[in-house]
């Protein structure tokens, strides 16, 4: 064909991406399209932590297209009509995307398709989802028989190299990419494609050995804090999964080879929750074990509010919540820990924190953030035990054992002794003055009592009444 847009979703990138490749395989000319979508922008799930990193991953895009020869048109509005109107313009004879595994995605692909020559190729995962069911279809629900699948199927390719040259774009009108809104106040999150490089670089080359040992630890700098680029596809999964088993060639000890094991384990885990979203779509609104969809969720938005604050009197708590806020992104293990604090402890419905962490979250993706969020609850597909009820002094304790986590951002307790940091309410009202903080009024005491929380929430989950 001579002219096919190239249609940019969820992989700004021009190394390794699938959907480029075919088109330029397939066109003389390839058209490289981003459509700001209203439907989506102003979505209860979209935040300005995420476009401001969005629009600069787009920026950062439009730099390397120009490097090649090629440059990047931007309009908004309804996909459909967009594309329609440029095919007509431009006698467009093919339409590449990656494909993705949203209701929406799938609802609005599907309608194009029928009117448009739109091409789907694989590349928001490693593998389709549909590569990875039992043997009679069905998709898997746990998610040790689906690793099983998935690390039996056949390695992954080598990543293809970015295109050194691009066809000339024709003289189409673009739209100036947004500058607003703005970053988060702290966020150390660069956008594009050649951060995301020099990061996966940085991680595979020593910290990926450490991982199983380190990746809990709240206080240290022990994850590859790649999310937000495999979100936007200014990583490809393709390339995190093989750059794994290329760091497995390097580990000469069971500790390092553990650490390559376990963080590939974390992208199969975020496999394994796109294809429970492709299969069950129902999750984005419903809880997936039907026994657990009619909890006595407790409707308490004062207590809600201070979560959201981090003014909840748990530190370990209130330091994730306010790094989520000051940077856009927080530990897995702090997602864990907040997830189970606001439904376990205050009983509050597991879709508000999820909805909260897409508006907060560079990388907020809807199949992990939802597949996380109803692990911790309980109500979904291979999840966490009903009765298993973080404690968040304990877990502060364990995995930020000297304090400095909690110190960074919840700077009044500062001074507080490391044995007392994670209950600061035990304090002597002498030693709260000695230390600057007094509970109650520099720092808040706490919103609900963890035992008395851990019996309520356990029988609102056996069906019993809650007071």
């Amino acid at each position: 064909m001579d002219r096919a847009i190239w249609w940019i979703r969820r992989d700004l990138r021009l190394s390794d991406n699938q959907a480029l490749a075919e088109a330029l395989r397939q066109a003389n000319t390839v058209i490289p399209v981003f459509i700001l979508d209203p439907g989506l922008l102003s979505s209860d799930f979209v935040g300005p932590a995420r476009l401001a990193f969005l629009f600069d991953g787009l920026r950062a895009l439009e730099t390397s297209l120009r490097e090649r020869g090629s440059r990047l048109i931007l309009r908004e509005g309804d996909p459909f009509t967009v594309l329609s109107a440029l095919c007509n313009e431009n006698q467009v004879e093919g339409i590449f995307a990656e494909e993705d595994y949203s209701p929406y995605a799938i609802q609005r692909d599907e309608k194009i398709a029928l009117n448009l020559p739109l091409q789907l190729v694989n590349g928001v995962t490693v593998y389709h989802p549909e590569m990875l069911c039992k043997a009679n279809g069905e998709p898997y629900t746990v998610f040790t028989p689906f690793t099983r699948l998935w690390r039996s199927l056949p390695a992954v390719a080598s990543p293809l190299a970015a295109p050194d040259r691009l066809p000339t774009v024709p003289e189409l009108q673009s739209l100036e990419i947004p500058t607003q809104p703005s970053h988060p106040s702290e966020s150390t999150f660069r956008a594009g494609e050649p951060e995301a490089q020099k990061r996966l670089s940085n991680f595979i080359n020593l910290p990926i050995f450490e991982y199983a040992n380190t990746r809990n630890r709240m206080d240290l700098e022990g994850t590859s804090q790649l999310s937000p680029y495999l979100r936007l596809g200014m990583l490809s999964a393709r390339q995190a999964a093989w750059a794994a088993r290329q760091a497995s060639d390097f580990a000469m000890t069971t500790t390092a080879r553990e650490g390559v094991e376990t963080w590939l384990n974390e992208l199969i885990w975020r496999e394994f929750y796109a294809a429970i979203l492709y299969h069950f779509p129902f999750v984005r609104g419903t809880a997936f074990k039907e026994a657990l969809r009619q909890i006595p969720w407790l409707n308490d938005p004062v207590a809600l509010n201070a979560w959201k604050a981090g003014l909840t009197g748990y530190p370990v708590v209130d330091a994730a919540m306010r790094q989520l806020k000051a940077t856009g992104w927080m530990h897995n293990r702090a997602r864990m820990i907040t997830a189970s604090f606001l439904t376990k402890d205050l009983l509050i419905d597991w879709r508000e924190g999820e909805r909260f962490f897409m508006q907060q979250l560079l990388d907020g993706d809807p199949a992990s953030n939802n597949g996380g969020w109803q692990w911790t609850a309980g109500t979904g597909t291979d999840a966490a035990p009903y009765f298993r009820v973080f404690n968040p002094i304990l877990q502060g304790q364990k995995f930020d054992p000297q304090g400095n986590y909690v110190r960074r951002w919840v700077p009044e307790l500062a001074q507080v002794p490391n044995k007392l940091l994670q209950s600061p309410w035990e304090m002597p009202l002498e030693m709260q003055k000695q230390v600057g903080c007094l509970v109650g009024r520099d720092y808040p005491a706490p919103i609900v009592d963890h035992a008395m929380a851990r019996k309520r929430v356990l029988q609102a989950y056996k069906g019993q009444s809650v007071d």
